[in-house]
């Protein structure tokens, strides 16, 4: 048979409750030893009976790992409080932009209302002075922007005019060789079609466009001489 649950809680009777700390005492440095060996760590085990009495294991020593406790628990602490320092200094500069974004973005609604001849009852002399010195600044540069620009796109049309020109040029001159060739090739066909009938009679032959002399069928040559 398996062995029972255990109800964890306080043991009233004294003798037990001394029996079950021997054990339990013992198991739990047996476990300490075991977990220093098999794991390699630093292991420091300290218990007090219920009657006030030491009983430790260290596997290096009690004092030393007490003192290397000390200063994980030191160091993270402070890890701690620079971190949160550092937080809440990454929110109060968080805060900071987000008021001047929306100082600049006020300032600018202001300024484009400002620029349009609109809220200006609420300007000073010296404001408005200064609104017509930008105004006047912006003119000017608005002005010289579209000049630069119309000079840059009339010196492209002038360029395409030419280049417009050059092709017309050559358009004109292919079609003019077109035509050239068109009308000597027409020539041509005529007189190939007025050899190609006389020869389909026996008359003569083709070659005559060669410069060779007219050959006369057998026929041909007895109607001459019969004549």
């Amino acid at each position: 048979m398996g062995r029972g649950k255990i109800e964890i809680k306080r043991i009233e009777n004294t003798t037990n409750r001394q029996v079950t700390f021997c054990k339990r005492r013992n198991g739990l440095l047996k476990k300490a030893y075991e977990l220093s060996v098999l794991c390699d760590a630093e292991v420091a085990l300290i218990v007090f009976s219920s009657r006030g009495r030491l009983y430790e294991y260290s596997n290096n020593s009690i004092k030393t790992t007490i003192g290397r406790y000390k200063k994980a628990c030191s160091d993270s602490s402070a890890t701690s409080s620079v971190t949160e320092l550092n937080t809440q200094y990454y929110q109060q500069e968080s805060a900071k932009l987000r008021q001047q974004i929306q100082m600049l973005q006020n300032s600018n609604s202001n300024l484009v209302r400002h620029l349009m001849g609109d809220s200006l009852s609420a300007l000073t002399v010296k404001e408005l002075k200064q609104l017509e010195n930008r105004l006047e600044r912006g003119i000017t540069r608005i002005r010289s922007k579209k000049h630069e620009m119309l000079l840059a796109e009339i010196e492209y049309l002038q360029k395409r005019e030419i280049e417009l020109e050059n092709e017309n040029v050559c358009i004109r001159t292919k079609i003019a060789e077109v035509e050239r060739l068109q009308q000597a090739n027409m020539v041509s066909g005529q007189e190939l079609n007025a050899i190609q009938a006389l020869a389909s009679r026996n008359f003569f032959t083709p070659n005559m466009m060669e410069g060779g002399a007219v050959t006369f069928s057998h026929q041909d040559k007895k109607m001459l001489h019969l004549g």
